[in-house]
């Protein structure tokens, strides 16, 4: 396990301040950043409802509404209200609150194991991860293009390894099909419950979905004229997931309109399994000059 996913895990190990009351951090290296990564407050989240729930319960799925802005500067505190304990369900909401205000409001449900029917879509056919450029092998080719800061940032550890199919390039994207395929996985081994590997996968669900939007304009999201945001967020999971082996992330954007955009994505173990489906919608603004006084 490599430290990059071992913070990440220090991160989802939110500390408990009550019953029912949870604290979570930013890592020291997002400081600088404008915002909290809307994939980091989910998980933080998740993890502190999974805080609240017997082992014999996972999650099946989760809605949540990102309301402000997070600041990287301070810990986010995690309010979970205990709304039932059924005999096979269990339901929390989870309120994320800086500053005295809300940036998140999340509800997820829980569910014993139970046998059924069983049926899902195929995998798409797709390059395997073994057949696609690293992260850093992307950045290597585009490092006389970019300054040694950004070359520093996309070069840095990271706790997934990501390898897009027929990503845009970002400094002369053309328009693609909103059709957007990465594969992922965590940069090491991960011996952890199913729960922490539910929060691990939720953390990653965040990263490249609303950039599926932006493929049909020729946009990538270091377009400075461009302001992107999550607003709202849901995953369902299907079945057990390990976050440290491949995951095929199958995204696509049915539609984009009034400054929205509609994004939805399906994800797949290496085998073809149908283990998680995300829907978001997201921000997608054009940018507009300053009025100068």
């Amino acid at each position: 396990m490599t430290d990059a996913v071992s913070g990440l895990l220090d991160l989802l190990d939110v500390e408990r301040l009550e019953v029912d009351l949870f604290r979570g951090f930013t890592p020291d290296d997002e400081a600088d950043r404008p915002r909290v990564y809307g994939g980091q407050v989910i998980a933080q989240a998740l993890a502190s409802a999974y805080r609240t729930v017997g082992d014999d319960r996972h999650c099946h799925s989760l809605h949540a509404y990102f309301i402000r802005p997070g600041d990287p500067k301070i810990p986010i505190i995690y309010e979970v209200d205990r709304s039932r304990d059924g005999g096979s369900f269990t339901t929390r909401r989870v309120v994320a609150i800086q500053h005295g205000q809300q940036i998140l409001n999340m509800s997820a449900s829980f569910h014993v194991h139970e046998d059924g029917w069983d049926h899902q879509h195929d995998m798409p056919e797709v390059k395997q991860p073994d057949e696609l450029m690293s992260r850093q092998q992307l950045a290597e080719q585009f490092k006389d293009k970019i300054s040694d800061e950004q070359l520093k940032h996309w070069m840095r550890p990271q706790p997934f390894e990501m390898k897009e199919i027929s990503g845009l390039n970002p400094f002369n994207p053309k328009p693609k099909s909103d059709v957007n395929h990465v594969w992922f996985r965590t940069d090491g081994k991960v011996d952890a419950s199913p729960a922490m590997h539910h929060c691990l996968v939720a953390w990653a669900s965040d990263m490249n979905l609303l950039g599926s939007s932006l493929r049909p304009h020729g946009l990538h999201w270091i377009n400075k004229d461009l302001m992107t945001a999550s607003l709202d967020h849901a995953i369902w999971f299907h079945a057990p997931v390990r976050a440290d082996e491949w995951l095929l992330y199958a995204m696509d954007s049915p539609k984009a309109g009034n400054g929205r955009s509609f994004n939805r994505g399906n994800i797949f173990t290496q085998d073809g399994q149908l283990v998680a489906s995300t829907v978001q919608e997201g921000l997608m603004r054009k940018l507009k000059p300053r009025k100068k006084d």
